[in-house]
């Protein structure tokens, strides 16, 4: 079974710093790991590779340095990785990114499943995975945190607010992961090895053929108006005591405030 998960790298700090020109992320200097949700997509592709044979592939979009975060998954046990990256993509947003990474995808071929983290970190979006499904015309499963192949159907046990859903689609399909599926596993000393010297496939605009109203800022029907950092309030009040108690002093503040 031929996997293909799309992965992001983000950037790994709570010290957001914004560029007031351009409204992006300034991420020069800062570190930066494989979005956490998108681990747990790589660990589902490899324990399904481990159950039902096959390759699994993991592609992202970005600038060169998100080799990086590729080579990480590697150490974990992919099979190939692909690094699309062209100054074209600059600015996408949701859209124009699901429609680049959908492009990918065809370009590359076969495929029975598309795994993706259930959203990324610095976005929380939760918009490409589905948005790639929709661009490849193919059924799609979101905040799935388990899953059993059979034959040609995927089962996903979806987690919602209140209760579980279970889910039966046909393959090919795009399902998006929440952390609760697995645990994501440690990169071997052997896969680190393997990782230092694999080759990182390079994708360009031109190679993936795609259409220049899709891509980059361009592309994006959405885009950022202003952004910024919140001023920090006041010190708050932790209210101590058992539960009851807890209770009634909440209440007190409350009436106090003339919320109630």
């Amino acid at each position: 079974m031929d996997i293909i998960v799309c992965i992001k790298q983000v950037p790994d700090t709570t010290e957001v710093r914004i560029n007031p020109e351009t409204n992006t992320l300034i991420r020069e200097g800062v570190p930066s790991i494989v979005n956490p949700f998108d681990e747990n997509a790589v660990e589902a592709a490899l324990q399904l590779k481990e159950k039902h044979g096959g390759k699994v592939t993991v592609i992202t979009m970005g600038p060169p340095q998100a080799a990086e975060a590729l080579k990480t998954t590697i150490a974990m046990g992919a099979d190939e990785v692909v690094l699309v990256s062209d100054r074209a993509f600059a600015g996408s947003d949701t859209w124009a990114t699901s429609y680049t990474l959908s492009q990918t995808i065809k370009k590359l071929g076969h495929y029975d499943l598309i795994l993706c983290g259930k959203q990324a970190i610095d976005g929380d979006t939760a918009q490409v995975g589905p948005g790639i499904a929709e661009w490849l015309n193919i059924p799609q499963v979101t905040f799935v945190s388990k899953v059993e192949i059979n034959g040609a159907t995927a089962k996903v046990e979806r987690m919602l607010e209140e209760v579980n859903e279970i889910v039966a689609c046909p393959l090919p399909a795009v399902l998006t992961v929440v952390k609760q599926m697995n645990e994501p596993r440690l990169p071997s000393l052997k896969g680190m090895m393997r990782a230092k010297k694999a080759e990182v496939k390079m994708m360009n605009a031109a190679q993936i053929e795609g259409d220049p109203k899709n891509l980059g800022l361009n592309g994006s029907p959405t885009s950022v108006v202003r952004i910024f950092t919140p001023k920090a309030k006041g010190n708050g009040e932790i209210l101590t005591g058992e539960p009851a108690e807890i209770v009634d002093k909440l209440l007190g503040k409350l009436k106090e405030r003339k919320t109630i």
